[in-house]
């Protein structure tokens, strides 16, 4: 008997040693701890008094993308807001937290964070909702959640590709005003950190820092607003091999036509349009990766002065070619005509037949015979014997006298243009890259 008697009080005084921490209580229901059925959690802590203080701190887990097209980003973190709700204490000897999920966040009162500009956003719930809430004993709360959001960034693409771009993801409570809640960095510029691995393929991440203010609104008033600023320099190194490389060997490529004859009609034509089309389709590309906008760009500086330089090429030949044909016209007409000859020179006769003429050979060129002309000549022209034939010698002599022959066949603006284009071009470029660098 006297057993029974002192196993029933041993028992009595450990279950009112348990009743002393709540902690070690396992309660029917979270609510019956948290006294969640006595308060009404619509209103925020202190209702009708001062404004709460919630306390934020990020950390960035990456930069999923940048999108020029759209003028947007896109990241990923991690939102923690820290406030103290007294309605939420409860006893605990041990100063131990409770942690729970989210299914206990639609039953107490959250701050209501959004994100400002934001287009879309969505809370991770692989494999579970990233929600955590964590309650201390004397009512301070921490809510912790993984999101990734997109958000605008207003870009200047003045100076793309050469550019740095500055964007800010804010935050800012949607109901409650400065009169009902505070909204501040929780450890100062120490509230934002990031990973160190973030990186993104076309560009380097300058900065990260935390900064707030105010944001005023006509019909609801004044709402604290926190910023998370970082700057984004752009790598160049792709574009120069996309963009900027294939215009300037274009440009070079159209100063070959300074150097090939000029009665050499199909090969300087064929250069010309082919440089001004590839030229065009370099800047079609660039364009269609870009979004419309009504400024000129730093690589449309530079895309359309190289398109200019190739333009310049064609219209420098059409005038070369012009003016030869001009001034080829009046030696003919001085010349007059000698019993149906044409008496020519060593470079009008190879601009006739495209044939290297020896100016000691004779330069005379029969006209084209006429319909009626004998049989007898076309076969006598059939029958030339194996030696060596004035065209033959031609042909001879013309491996040694190239260069004397292009240097006799060049025009004035030609010579000037061998000089004159490049000067120019290797001028813009060192005044472009001084400017944009």
């Amino acid at each position: 008997m006297k057993f029974l008697t002192f196993f029933f009080l041993h028992s009595k005084r450990e279950i009112k040693m348990r009743k002393l921490d709540s902690t070690k209580v396992r309660p029917h229901k979270t609510e019956q701890l948290l006294h969640i059925e006595d308060h009404d959690f619509a209103l925020r802590p202190g209702f009708g008094g001062s404004p709460i203080p919630v306390g934020i701190d990020v950390q960035v887990e990456s930069i999923d993308s940048i999108s020029e097209v759209d003028m947007d980003f896109t990241m990923t973190l991690y939102l923690r807001h820290y406030w103290k709700d007294e309605r939420l204490s409860f006893r605990s000897n041990k100063n131990k937290s409770m942690t729970f999920d989210g299914r206990l966040i639609k039953k107490i009162w959250v701050p209501d964070v959004f994100f400002v500009h934001s287009k879309r956003s969505f809370i991770h719930d692989t494999t579970v909702e990233n929600i955590m809430l964590r309650v201390y004993p004397d009512g301070n709360v921490l809510f912790s959640l993984r999101i990734t959001v997109s958000a605008m960034c207003f870009m200047d693409f003045s100076r793309f590709p050469l550019d740095t771009q500055n964007c800010s993801l804010e935050l800012e409570s949607y109901a409650y005003n400065e009169d009902d809640l505070m909204l501040y960095w929780k450890h100062g510029n120490k509230s934002l950190s990031t990973d160190e691995h973030i990186s993104l393929s076309q560009f380097f991440i300058e900065e990260f820092s935390a900064s707030s203010g105010l944001a005023f609104y006509s019909s609801t008033g004044w709402y604290n607003r926190l910023f998370i600023n970082f700057a984004l320099r752009r790598h160049i190194f792709f574009f120069v091999l996309q963009s900027y490389f294939p215009a300037m060997l274009m440009v070079m490529l159209s100063w070959v036509s300074f150097w090939i004859d000029r009665r050499a009609v199909p090969a300087r034509v064929s250069l010309g349009i082919t440089t001004v089309l590839t030229m065009s389709t370099i800047m079609t590309g660039v364009s269609a990766s870009m979004p419309q906008v009504s400024y000129i760009k730093a690589v449309d500086v530079y895309l359309w002065i190289s398109f200019l330089f190739v333009f310049l090429s064609v219209i420098e030949y059409a005038a070369v070619n012009y003016l030869t044909t001009i001034e080829e016209r009046k030696q003919l007409k001085k010349r007059g005509k000698a019993s149906g000859m044409y008496s020519m020179d060593a470079v009008q006769a190879m601009a006739f037949d495209g044939c290297y003429h020896d100016a000691d050979e004779d330069l005379d060129l029969s006209p084209f015979p006429e319909p009626c002309e004998d049989s007898e000549t076309r076969a006598s022209q059939t029958n030339i014997s194996n030696a060596d034939t004035p065209r033959l010698k031609r042909k001879r002599s013309l491996k040694g006298n190239v260069g004397r022959i292009i240097l006799q066949n060049n025009h004035v603006i030609d010579t000037y243009s061998r000089i004159i284009f490049p000067s120019v071009y290797i001028v813009f470029n060192f005044f472009y890259w001084g400017l944009y660098i």
